[in-house]
């Protein structure tokens, strides 16, 4: 199973605990990571389910493109981690 973590950002307004969660893609690992946590979701996720603009996800220490998203490979001993881009000047 994945271990999906979410940067300090974002557990400072919503509860986003560190899980483990079944999955081959880094969309099947979402989906269930934000089935268990539901309140997780409008931070992840637009109105149309796709991938923020501002939300950063990296597999394994790579950045995963937006384009490609949901169907980035993941392996079992994988580590997807969730960030927020910074901006700004």
């Amino acid at each position: 199973m994945a271990t999906v973590e979410f940067a300090r950002a974002f557990r400072r307004h919503v509860e986003c605990p560190v899980e483990e969660v079944d999955g081959s893609t880094l969309g099947d690992v979402l989906d269930g990571y934000l089935d268990r946590h539901p309140t997780v979701r409008g931070y992840v996720l637009d109105d149309r389910g796709g991938f923020r603009k501002q939300i950063r996800l990296f597999v394994d220490d790579q950045q995963v493109d937006h384009r490609r998203g949901a169907a980035a490979a993941v392996r079992p001993s994988s580590t997807v981690y969730v960030f927020q881009a910074l901006s700004g000047g």
